[in-house]
């Protein structure tokens, strides 16, 4: 294997400032990112789709704040069942067949809420959909991240979020497009809306490659050799990165994953790192801003139901938009500069948001006033989706060694969830019980913490290869 290495390393030497032109990009493990990466859009609708849709469910079913408030968190409480599942089934069945599995949960979910009529009926539609945006959680990165050369593996795996944010968006888009409906029907078509996309999803990512690294796991080396070809911007690439995945392969054989994750100092490291990363890009609010925008508008003085689902829509193209400039910028400016610019600005804007609902907490009808805090929510959503948003997915799946990946992320997006849940379970009383200003203070507090966080403990991971990550995290 040394020699191996040995004798493609001249072939690997990165281009000094003689060479006339750099290498070019392959194309190809885009394409298959971009199609795995699709199905994270169905998460981001079933999630967000209920900021609209509440408030005709209320009017329809009667259906009170506190089980809004349930309904709209608990679906992320419900996607721990497919984040924990997801790294045994993608270890099993392969990365492709787990993503075509969140497609099946994602068809049969947002149905049984179609159909409901009553809360227990919504319920259980929530858990079938919550568990399909567990498994989408984990597997869309990982896979985008296995497939990616270093060249482009920032872009590629900030694709599931650009595709979570799309999702977003345009379910805030539905929100708007059936609102005039009757209203027993204007929500359940939002909800069905939802399911029609998964069939077509779930027949083109069979028609992908399978990830080289769990093929090479599986002891499928000439099919992982194969793909690598495919995927690689040189064939030297291919070769080098081949090498270096049975070299983790063949490390990892002798243990557990579970035991190496818990006894193994540079892995505690890295697995705390991961959750702490995925701590505080929930517990800062953002999904506050994804589910109750609405009602955070209300209170800051706009009062048309129409009004208020357009600006929501302004939210979502800011959201996703936003994302793109991360994704053009992860591989050239590099993760920390994003994520240290992020976390500062979400502080800031939570912190002017904050000051806003408590200067100016009585006035309900100051076009001024609601025009400012519009801004200030549009910039705290900026913030965080050119930075903490994606990078926490890209930081997370390039640093986590091959061999614990899928039990690494499946525990970093249970963390993610876990606060996502908290966060939109009890925004409605959090605000009622300290006003909406403590509660963006709280939230601003939070989003410093992050920036210091980031700042004193996460290195520069830019243009290295995940192999290269267990040299500098000293997880070998």
């Amino acid at each position: 294997m040394a020699q191996q290495r040995d004798a493609v390393a001249p072939l690997l030497a990165k281009p000094d400032a003689a060479e006339p032109a750099p290498v070019k990009r392959n194309k190809y493990p885009f394409f298959c990112a971009v199609l795995a990466s699709m199905t994270s859009v169905l998460m981001g609708y079933n999630v967000a789709v209920m900021s609209g849709a509440q408030i005709f469910m209320a009017e329809d079913l009667g259906i009170s704040d506190a089980q809004i408030e349930v309904l709209s968190g608990v679906i992320n409480i419900y996607s721990l069942v497919g984040a924990l599942l997801a790294g045994w089934t993608s270890d099993r069945l392969g990365r492709r067949l787990t993503i075509v599995l969140a497609n099946a949960f994602f068809l049969a979910g947002p149905l049984a809420m179609a159909l409901a009529g009553g809360y227990t009926t919504l319920m259980v539609g929530r858990f079938v959909a919550g568990v399909g945006n567990g498994y989408a959680l984990v597997i869309a990165p990982v896979y985008a991240a296995e497939i990616a050369p270093a060249s482009s593996r920032g872009l590629l795996t900030s694709l599931p979020e650009i595709f979570i944010n799309s999702g977003v968006m345009l379910s805030y888009v539905s929100n708007l497009a059936f609102s005039g409906l009757p209203v027993h029907l204007s929500w359940r078509v939002m909800f069905a809306a939802g399911a029609v996309p998964t069939v077509f999803l779930a027949a083109g990512v069979l028609t992908m490659p399978e990830s080289p690294r769990w093929l090479a796991m599986k002891g499928r080396v000439a099919e992982a050799k194969a793909v690598l070809n495919k995927t690689s911007d040189t064939a030297a690439e291919a070769e080098q990165r081949l090498l270096e995945i049975e070299d983790v392969v063949n490390a990892g054989a002798s243990g557990g994953a579970w035991t190496e994750l818990a006894t193994k100092a540079g892995v505690r490291r890295v697995l705390a790192i991961v959750l702490t990363l995925q701590f505080f890009q929930q517990s800062s609010g953002i999904d506050s801003v994804v589910l109750y925008g609405p009602r955070v508008l209300a209170m800051a003085g706009v009062t048309s139901n129409t009004l208020l689902l357009s600006l929501n829509v302004l939210f979502g193209v800011a959201k996703a938009g936003s994302i793109l400039i991360a994704m053009s910028l992860a591989d050239r400016a590099g993760r920390r500069p994003l994520l240290l610019a992020s976390t500062g600005g979400m502080a800031v804007s939570l912190l002017v948001l904050g000051t806003l609902f408590a200067a100016f907490a009585g006035a309900r009808d100051d076009a001024a006033v609601a025009a400012a805090s519009f801004a200030a929510v549009v910039a705290f959503v900026v913030a965080f989706s050119v930075g903490l948003g994606p990078l926490a997915w890209v930081y997370s799946s390039e640093i986590l060694p091959l061999r614990l990946r899928g039990q690494g992320a499946g525990l970093g997006t249970a963390m993610n969830r876990i606060m996502s849940g908290v966060v939109t379970m009890t925004f409605i009383s959090l605000y009622q019980g300290i006003t909406m200003a403590g509660a963006f203070y709280l939230y601003a507090a939070i989003a410093a913490a992050s920036f210091v966080f980031v700042y004193t403990c996460l290195p520069e991971t830019r243009g290295r290869s995940l192999e290269d990550m267990e040299e500098l995290f000293h997880t070998k």
